[in-house]
């Protein structure tokens, strides 16, 4: 993906659609960071503070897994998942620049989580592919 220019209207939109997602999902956090660990958007009831550690170790866990993967001939793995005694936390590719990692408790079933989280990213990667055709079209 080109490097993209994010809008306040954009960051609205995203923070919008993090919201959705905890509202349906039963999540309590979601965050969209890049993979360099900053952090582009935030939701939920997490202390500002463990968003912002939260972010890069995330980005340094993925890359991380990422380089597992390869050294078994994969590019990634598909679904990055860790499971804890109460919180969980969800990996998702946003493109192929950005982290979509949503964080939820035991009383919160995966396949929601899942089924949610994907229809969050189709939203945030039409958005994104909108953004370029304007970007480009200018």
């Amino acid at each position: 993906m080109a490097d993209l220019v994010l809008t306040k209207q954009s960051l609205d939109r995203i923070d919008e659609i993090l919201g959705n997602l905890l509202g349906r999902s039963g999540a309590h956090t979601v965050l969209l960071i890049d993979k360099a660990g900053q952090l582009i958007s935030f939701q939920g009831s997490m202390d500002q503070e463990k968003v912002a550690s939260l972010a890069a170790l995330t980005a340094a866990n993925y890359g991380a897994t990422t380089a597992i993967a390869r050294l078994f001939g994969e590019e990634e793995f598909t679904l990055l998942f860790h499971k804890g005694k109460v919180e969980n936390i969800h990996f998702s590719n946003v493109g192929d620049e950005y982290l979509m990692i949503t964080i939820f408790n035991n009383n919160t079933h995966l396949g929601l989580v899942r089924l949610e989280v994907r229809k969050g990213l189709e939203e945030i990667e039409a958005m994104f592919a909108e953004n370029l055709r304007q970007w480009f079209n200018t």
